[in-house]
């Protein structure tokens, strides 16, 4: 998995994931895992690129859902970005596509990070 980080133009660290393969039962701890130590260590604003994942089961998607939640108790910000056509479909019959911010690119997420906050 890659981590980069972003520094916005007003100053706040960005940190973008890009997970690759599957997101499912058996990677989706680690993923959690990640989630978890770099809003709580690095920053609270989290892109997760999914432009390599190209399935998602539904311990993936509660992976992510934790993280968004993570990233809202400490009022950061938790966008997708980039994400793979065959894992979209997934979003779509779940509806997690009306539960998360997702962008088309990486570019468009760190452009709003983060959202609503007041400095």
């Amino acid at each position: 998995m890659e981590q980069t980080i972003h520094t916005t133009q007003d100053g706040k660290t960005v940190i973008v994931l890009t997970p690759t393969g599957r997101l499912d039962i058996t990677t989706a701890w680690q993923f959690r895992l990640k989630l978890q130590e770099c809003i709580s260590r690095i920053s609270p604003h989290v892109i997760v690129n999914l432009g390599q994942v190209n399935f998602i089961d539904s311990s993936g998607l509660t992976s992510l859902v934790a993280g968004m939640r993570d990233a809202d108790k400490v009022k950061g910000s938790f966008r997708l970005c980039n994400v793979h056509p065959e894992a979209r479909l997934v979003f779509e019959v779940t509806m997690m596509d009306s539960v998360f911010e997702i962008f088309e690119t990486e570019a468009e997420a760190l452009e709003g990070v983060p959202r609503g906050i007041a400095s």
